[in-house]
């Protein structure tokens, strides 16, 4: 990434859901943090590696994050504050 590109950075995680029509988790401690990502590109091959290594378990869910939709580029500071 160049220093004129907006930084983007997303968030993979996972864990087992309680359903498998909802996005609940049976053990909030036991989330999988895959790790924070400079790109969707990247975040998304975390995503789909997490996810094939886990498609045995149907319960098992991952999840990449738009962390920069919760940051104003501009300022740096959290939307909403």
């Amino acid at each position: 990434m160049t220093d004129t590109q907006k930084q983007l950075p997303h968030l993979v995680f996972g864990g087992e859901l309680t359903t498998l029509d909802g996005s609940e988790f049976k053990d909030l401690s036991k989330l999988d943090i895959v790790g924070i990502f400079p790109d969707y590109a990247s975040a998304a091959a975390a995503w789909k590696g997490k996810a094939q290594q886990t498609v045995d378990n149907a319960l098992m869910r991952y999840f990449v994050v738009h962390l920069h939709r919760l940051l104003d580029p501009e300022t740096g500071k959290v939307q909403g504050s």
